[in-house]
């Protein structure tokens, strides 16, 4: 039952973000999201080490948005921070889809290439989504760049996750021995 309101909360976290941001309205959304994050990571059988994951994978999402952007190939609505960073909100985002590896994406733990599959998939599909909801657009350098951009780092992101969850795993694990 645990994975099932994982993937719901997920999902009503990101459209909650993407409508958020279309309107320039993402502090509820946002804080909603941070709440939601707190506790699953509260109620996390290892909470420390669901914190360090999601916080590698909030690094890595700003770095590659902020990358992608700044070569011209997304546009974000809503840019707090700064237009020169990936948007909060989408730090939220990324922090969201490190909360499914010990939920409901569980299930693609040990299968490295499936992951890689559908991170290069859904993870493009996804910015397409949002953009055509109205939080972002594509930039002067082309849709089908960007498109490509966001393949390759979701087909990096969803693995690197899971590697990173079994390493912090395997080192509590010895830590504790």
């Amino acid at each position: 039952m645990a994975k099932f309101w994982n993937f719901v909360f997920f999902q009503a976290g990101w459209f909650a973000c993407i409508i958020g941001a279309a309107n320039e309205q993402v502090l509820w959304p946002v804080i909603g999201t941070l709440l939601y994050l707190a506790i699953h990571i509260w109620r996390s059988e290892h909470s420390k080490l669901e914190l360090k994951l999601i916080s590698k994978a909030v690094i890595f999402g700003v770095s590659a948005d902020t990358l992608i952007s700044n070569l011209g190939f997304l546009y974000f609505k809503d840019a707090w921070p700064s237009v020169y960073l990936s948007p909060f909100w989408l730090w939220t985002l990324w922090a969201l889809v490190a909360s499914t590896v010990n939920g409901s994406l569980s299930w693609l733990r040990g299968k490295p290439w499936l992951g890689a599959l559908l991170g290069a998939i859904a993870g493009p599909m996804s910015y397409e989504a949002g953009i055509r909801m109205g939080a972002g657009s594509w930039g002067p350098n082309g849709q089908l760049g960007g498109l490509i951009l966001l393949a390759i780092v979701w087909g990096v992101a969803m693995p690197l996750f899971f590697y990173w969850h079994k390493r912090h795993v395997s080192a509590n694990l010895r830590q504790n021995q």
